[in-house]
């Protein structure tokens, strides 16, 4: 029998937890990020072939779960979750390129993917629990909605999306506040990374715990990182079927979560080649791989907003995966991407292609078109992180044209939506909770 994994904080003070208890709390009491105390390792001929990404998941995810309370679920985990397609589709315009498209669930982005597997998990580990739990989550455009659809009346469940007012698109915007019910929206008037340290300080807070049992969504939580690894093991292994070579993969990032689960999977044995960061104006980790000592930094607002962050939570897993900093230069490449390059970007490739990118993935884009300027023939998979109808006050303009909107993003965009302003205070946010865990049992009000 394969011995269960234990989960230690980052931080190294709190005690090891169970991975159901570190999926459960979010934040290691000590203020970490939970980890595993080692990688697993998975081999190509472990997975099956004609295998769907729900079942990569579940068979590149049970040596973590192995032992733990949910182990016998995570299969029907997975197939609850993952119900959509992650294609690793070719682009004709280069040899041995390809777009890892990731914005095919119910939000338009690859947040989805996190945000459904963690509410399939709580689910199970609430049972038929009578205490009400509230989900924080911080946002900088996608994943509060991908959190507030995948809990959305879920029962005993109230979710709290705080997002910078002002600093997401338009649609995002709607997106975040159309749920109403058990999900509430707080448009905070700061940027991305008050919102971060707000939730991380309220999550710390045990008096207030004690009052409002909390939790996060954001990629701190193990829930949400872990089954982002399965899209990245997907692709990989099916491009090692048909080529025999690792796919080498340019992910844009700006929390470092989406990235550090292509980073795990590539630890774990499976057939990654290079991964470079695509980041924004944004350029802590640019900075940081280019020599420098990490150093946070208030973010600055992009076209590629779901990226503006200037001190990136989960740095602190890629430190502890990497503890030393050349090794883990060793590693990675970063390389930031200013808006005028961005937008040209995106026109470019519409005009020449008739390939049309959101923001974000356009930075990735413009990091390929680097490489391939240089000479490289290597096989590249640009991720594509979220559907570019998402950004239409960005994209329309230059490519001259509406982008046609996904089905599920056109039903979310005919609900009506609101939020309610919140100063950028820890105390802010601890306030509103308070009051609102005073009325009907922690019930939280609909929108």
């Amino acid at each position: 029998m394969t011995p269960a994994l234990r989960y230690p904080s980052t931080r190294g003070t709190s005690p090891a937890a169970t991975l159901s208890e570190a999926i459960a709390a979010g934040l290691a009491p000590d203020g970490g990020l939970y980890v595993p105390e080692r990688l697993p390792t998975r081999d190509v001929k472990d997975f099956n072939p004609d295998g769907t990404l729900a079942d990569t998941a579940a068979t590149l995810l049970a040596p973590f779960f192995a032992g733990d309370s949910l182990a016998s679920a995570l299969p029907a985990i997975c197939a609850e979750a993952l119900t959509f397609p992650s294609p690793l589709r070719a682009l004709p315009q280069h040899p041995k390129t390809s777009v890892l498209e990731l914005f095919h669930g119910p939000t338009a982005a690859f947040k989805d993917v996190g945000a459904r597997f963690l509410a399939a998990c709580l689910r199970r580990l609430r049972g038929d629990s009578a205490q009400h739990l509230t989900i924080l989550v911080a946002t900088s455009g996608d994943t509060g909605a991908a959190v507030g659809a995948a809990f959305h009346q879920q029962p005993g469940i109230e979710v709290v999306i705080l997002y910078p007012d002002g600093r997401v698109s338009p649609r995002q915007a709607h997106q975040l506040g159309c749920f109403g019910g058990n999900v509430q929206a707080l448009r905070v008037q700061g940027r991305f990374d008050d919102c971060q340290r707000m939730v991380k300080a309220a999550l710390n807070d045990t008096a207030l715990q004690a009052q409002s049992p909390l939790s996060s969504a954001n990629s701190i939580s193990l829930g949400r990182l872990l089954p982002q690894m399965s899209y990245y093991a997907h692709a990989a292994v099916a491009w090692w079927r048909g080529h025999r070579e690792a796919l080498n993969l340019i992910i844009p990032t700006g929390n470092l979560g989406n990235a550090l689960a292509a980073v795990w999977v590539r630890e774990m044995g499976l057939p990654i080649g290079q991964i470079r960061l695509a980041c924004n104006a944004n350029a802590t980790l640019p900075d940081f791989f280019g020599g420098s000592e990490y150093t946070p930094r208030q973010a600055v607002a992009t076209l590629a907003n779901a990226m503006d962050v200037g001190a990136p939570s989960n740095f602190e897993r890629l430190r502890w995966t990497f503890p030393q900093a050349d090794a883990l230069r060793a590693q990675l490449q970063a390389q930031s991407v200013d808006d005028r390059t961005i937008s040209a970007t995106i026109a470019l490739h519409a005009r020449e292609h008739g390939e049309v990118f959101c923001p974000h993935t356009a930075t990735a884009m413009h990091v390929l078109d680097t490489l391939r300027a240089g000479g490289d023939t290597l096989p590249w998979a640009v991720v594509a992180t979220a559907h570019p109808a998402k950004f239409e006050s960005v994209v329309e303009p230059l490519i001259g044209r509406a982008v046609e909107v996904p089905a599920s993003l056109a039903a979310m965009l005919q609900r009506s939506a609101s939020a309610e302003p919140l100063d950028a205070e820890d105390g802010a946010l601890r306030g509103w909770l308070l009051a609102h865990a005073d009325e009907s049992t922690a019930v939280l009000p609909a929108v």
